[in-house]
């Protein structure tokens, strides 16, 4: 019962229908009472032969009022108890939510999409339903068994209602043992489910590659073993969850059988009527459901105590980069200055960028090349705060970035990364993400200056067009130039493309460029490329190799030298020839 306990914040935040739901359930087990009683009443006037019409309407007006108020008061103890539960659902749901967003990359790299999406699909709905039909179980059986036992003792008698609880002690062992067990099954089926989520999400994403090489026999080999696996140890819960039931109704058999046996002796004795035996098991009847609830209970709470314990581990995942508390709350503005020693990703041990040091001045450009594997997008990293614990410092407008709150600090970059993710809406949708109530017309010139916009007026609907999940039914260039729209929309200070110009032809690249320095007069670009033709116009370009910069200057200065870049540079250029057919 565990799981209570650490429920026990929900409970305490909504008290006022918790209360009132069990209220009205101990209600109910009170009024419960009356029927049984009521048999008994007529069983023996008539054995007596003292019932009477007026008698019998009496009795038969308290059966009808009493089914009536249990009518009502089940109707509400519902909406308060179960209505609590769907609230308790909603809160955890967005508070995983907003972990989530809270979150750095490196918690994504250890994390699988699918048992997340787990954690917030099926771990939720047991938690659900141990706050809703789990309350409802404890307090519904305790009371109505409670009550019921209480009336056997008091108003027929106590020595039969101890012998007919003889065999109890017995279910609570048995079910406590089963409880146990259910618990760490369920812990293990709640983790195979997640694996299979995540691979069904990780094989609907990835189906054109799968497609593509011919493996669709092979995964679906793999989706049936994981599904079987899950199976395998769902029956493994069920062969615990199945004995509750069976051991419930051999307590119960023999609580019938001593009643009756004993039951008989009494009235041959006269110690009691027929009519109050015929209340009597009738009350044992209504001891069916309590114990059954019990070992259904079992059930709810010990899949609601594993589900609770993965959520619990999860929300307990530290943020890896907090706010300070005194972080600057204002949009940086001004010079980027990296003085950076060493950078290494948490559990690495090689450094992946290492002795950068350069400053680039507001408004100037950028250009970051190197092979692949250089530490490009490492760089990039780190000006976003994505990752910390670096030697040396990163300055923005002349403070450690750090000193700014994450929002503040992401206000101003508009970063457009090398793997373009698009939702599935409508491109005008997609486009205006970062400022959904911009008016359509700055939509438009986002588009223009990504060089978009005519190729999306040949869509089938236009702006109105849907495209598919992370953009399926677009080109690798649509879906750059749509995420470079985006970016634009921030109007940020500092505008990032990682490589983004890649999957488009050096026309469209120059466009996009000459587009980008005519819009963007006086605020920052930072560009990582490949081909050097989306770079060579920059202020500052910076040459890494392994992490390290081996070369920086403009092109001018950089075409002086006999280095990588150089090389690089007339190695393109002759391609580019090649490609034109030598003209």
């Amino acid at each position: 019962m565990r799981v209570f306990s650490d429920l026990m914040w929900f409970f305490k935040q909504e008290k006022k229908a918790y209360l009132t739901g069990v209220i009205l359930l101990l209600f109910v087990a009170f009024f419960q009472l009356i029927p049984p009683r009521v048999i008994g009443v007529f069983v023996d006037h008539i054995k007596n032969g003292t019932l009477t019409l007026k008698g019998m309407l009496i009795w038969i007006g308290v059966l009808v009022a009493s089914a009536a108020i249990m009518y009502i008061l089940r109707y509400y103890w519902r909406i308060m108890i179960f209505g609590s539960a769907v609230k308790l659902s909603r809160l955890l749901r967005n508070k995983l939510y907003h972990h989530f967003t809270k979150m750095s990359p490196s918690f994504y790299q250890k994390k699988r999409v699918g048992d997340l999406m787990a954690h917030a699909t099926n771990d939720l709905q047991a938690i659900q339903q141990t706050a809703g039909s789990g309350v409802l179980t404890l307090v519904d059986s305790l009371a109505t068994g409670g009550f019921v036992i209480i009336a056997m003792a008091t108003t027929i008698s106590w020595k039969l209602t101890l012998i007919c609880l003889i065999p109890m002690p017995l279910m609570a062992i048995l079910t406590s043992w089963y409880g146990t067990m259910l618990h760490k099954r369920f812990h293990k089926a709640q983790e195979a489910f997640s694996s299979l989520n995540d691979k069904t999400q990780e094989s609907v994403s990835g189906i054109k590659v799968i497609k593509t090489f011919g493996q669709e026999k092979e995964d679906i080999e793999d989706f049936r073993k994981q599904s079987e696996d899950v199976v395998e140890k769902n029956i493994s819960v069920a062969k615990i969850d199945s004995l509750f039931d069976p051991t419930i109704s051999l307590i119960v058999g023999i609580s019938y059988f001593l009643s009756i046996v004993f039951g008989a002796k009494f009235v041959l004795n006269d110690e009691l009527t027929i009519g109050q035996l015929v209340s009597f098991t009738t009350y044992l009847g209504l001891l069916i459901w309590p114990m059954l609830a019990f070992g259904w209970l079992f059930n709810i709470v010990e899949r609601g105590r594993a589900s609770n314990d993965r959520v619990t581990a999860l929300l307990a995942e530290k943020i890896d980069i907090p706010d300070d508390l005194e972080a600057l709350e204002e949009v940086p503005s001004g010079d980027i200055e990296y003085r950076l020693t060493e950078f290494v990703y948490p559990d690495e041990n090689e450094p992946v960028l290492q002795n950068i040091h350069f400053t680039l001045k507001q408004g100037q450009t950028l250009g970051i090349v190197g092979k692949t594997g250089a530490g490009k997008t490492s760089l990039l990293k780190l000006l976003l705060r994505e990752f910390e614990g670096f030697d040396g410092s990163i300055q923005f407008a002349g403070h450690p970035l750090s000193e700014y709150r994450i929002e503040s600090l992401r206000e101003a970059l508009g970063y457009v990364p090398q793997d373009h993710f698009l939702f599935s809406a409508t491109v005008a949708e997609n486009i205006a993400f970062t400022n959904p109530f911009a008016e359509l017309s700055e939509v438009y010139d986002a588009a223009r200056t990504a060089h978009i916009h005519e190729d999306i007026l040949q869509f089938t609907e236009g702006y109105e067009t849907v495209v598919g999940e992370r953009g399926v039914s677009l080109s690798g260039g649509q879906k750059q130039r749509i995420s470079i729209a985006r970016a634009l929309m921030m109007n940020p200070e500092v505008l990032i493309l990682d490589d983004s110009l890649s999957a488009v032809d050096a026309k469209t690249e120059e466009d996009i460029l000459t587009a980008l320095k005519q819009n963007r007069t006086g605020k920052t670009t930072i560009i990582t490329a490949h081909r050097l033709s989306a770079i060579q116009h920059s202020d500052l370009i910076i040459v890494l190799d392994e992490g390290s910069i081996v070369q920086s200057g403009n092109h001018e200065r950089l075409m002086l030298e006999n280095g990588w870049y150089k090389e690089m540079y007339l190695h393109q250029q002759l391609e580019e020839i090649v490609e034109h057919g030598g003209s």
